[in-house]
């Protein structure tokens, strides 16, 4: 069951889902839309649910405000114990639906939550990082970053209380605050390795998969032998989730030092306007894309984050939400990548970052250090095996 509000949430379930042999398992894959782009050939079976509207989440997450109220979770619950009672399930895996600690233990269905391992407690780092919020405009960053830390614990309770208050209702304990909402279950997943989300003291419930990557099979442009042939080369995406507004900055900074950007819109917003550096496409192969780039240019979310140090090219994340981050502050943490914050980035700052990333080549380097471990996972058969303790 994905919460359909980012892509990632989406396309990391339909890869699991797709490595399960069909002898042994009858799989049901549950979401609120179901894009031929990811979906075209999936046998399993399809059960459409809802999902709160994506740009009422993205409206929320830049204001602040916690996500789902105590009506819009009460509906998930119903819908998932519905479609339950009709299937039946031996396991229930979700992606970031936060209904599901309720739903599930309600019904007995054993649960395995996938979630990043950034937002465990258990993760080395020394605070959260600050995403980008209201506030910050108003204290600035410095302030905003101070004042942070001490406000997190009554934060991650706000965000929490209406699930803990839906699991009362439904005669189950409260579960903690929001990290251990997300990290609920009889099993939680980690789509990550540990060399870049270490984590200490890790119960055994906690499993690491190791990168879930995802490329759409898509042809090549007419265009691409001509862009991927230039000696400096971007790839550039800001995904399902990332500030769209960032594009044109990001653009223009990587034409300022002479790079060509290959630009995958997402189809959030109208392509930029062609030019001698700039190649545009709906989608890209992002797998190929990261590969015949010098540079990935994203919102520093682990999805495109992790598929391009798969193919040992650094990073630049213009973050905004929490999770982006998070995500991006732990590949800084280690040298592959550069973090610039989405609500203030320049297009000196892009250019500043790539320059870097292009010519300093310790970034090379860790990049590759970084594949080394994403590809000595195998998120597919580690997948199964963690099925079987379920």
């Amino acid at each position: 069951m994905a919460e359909d509000v980012t892509l990632a949430q989406v396309v990391r379930l339909y890869v699991l889902a797709r490595s399960l042999d069909p002898e042994r398992y009858e799989v049901h894959f549950a979401c609120a839309r179901f894009d031929p782009l990811i979906f075209e050939g999936a046998a399993f079976a399809r059960h459409p649910i809802f999902t709160i509207d994506r740009k009422v989440v993205f409206r929320k997450l830049r204001s602040g405000s916690r996500l789902y109220d105590a009506s819009i979770l009460a509906r998930y619950v119903r819908d998932e114990l519905e479609l339950f009672r009709e299937l039946r399930p031996d396991v229930v895996i979700g992606d970031f639906r936060m209904s599901l600690c309720v739903s599930a233990e309600s019904f007995g269905v054993p649960y395995a939550s996938l979630i990043n391992a950034y937002w465990s407690r258990h993760m080395e780092r020394a605070t959260f990082p600050l995403p980008d919020h209201p506030i910050v405009s108003l204290l600035g960053e410095r302030l905003s970053a101070q004042y942070f830390p001490k406000a997190l614990p009554t934060v991650f309770s706000h965000f929490a209380k209406p699930v803990n208050e839906l699991r009362k209702r439904y005669g189950l304990e409260p579960v903690g605050d929001l990290i251990d909402v997300l990290l609920a279950g009889d099993l939680t997943l980690f789509p990550d390795v540990p060399w870049l989300t270490p984590l200490r003291g890790r119960p055994d419930s906690q499993v690491f998969l190791g990168p879930v990557l995802w490329s759409p099979e898509l042809e090549l442009p007419a265009w691409w032998d001509e862009a991927a042939a230039r000696p400096r080369t971007a790839y550039v995406t800001l995904g399902s989730s990332g500030r769209v507004d960032c594009l044109p900055v990001a653009l223009e900074g990587l034409e300022q030092i002479g790079v060509t950007a290959m630009v995958a819109t997402a189809g959030r917003c109208a392509p930029p306007k062609p030019g001698a550096s700039v190649f545009t496409a709906e989608y890209l192969p992002g797998t190929e894309a990261a590969r015949a780039s010098q540079v990935v240019v994203c919102n520093g979310g682990s999805s495109t984050a992790y598929q391009a140090l798969a193919e040992g090219c650094p990073v630049l994340g213009i973050a905004s939400n929490l999770d982006q981050y998070l995500a991006m502050s732990a590949i800084q943490e280690r040298g592959a990548g550069i973090l610039l914050r989405g609500s203030t980035v320049t297009r000196e700052q892009v250019a500043q970052a790539a320059t870097t990333l292009l010519e300093e080549p310790s970034y090379r380097a860790r990049a590759r250090v970084a594949q080394e471990e994403l590809c000595a996972y195998d998120s597919r058969a580690r997948f199964r095996t963690a099925l079987s303790l379920l």
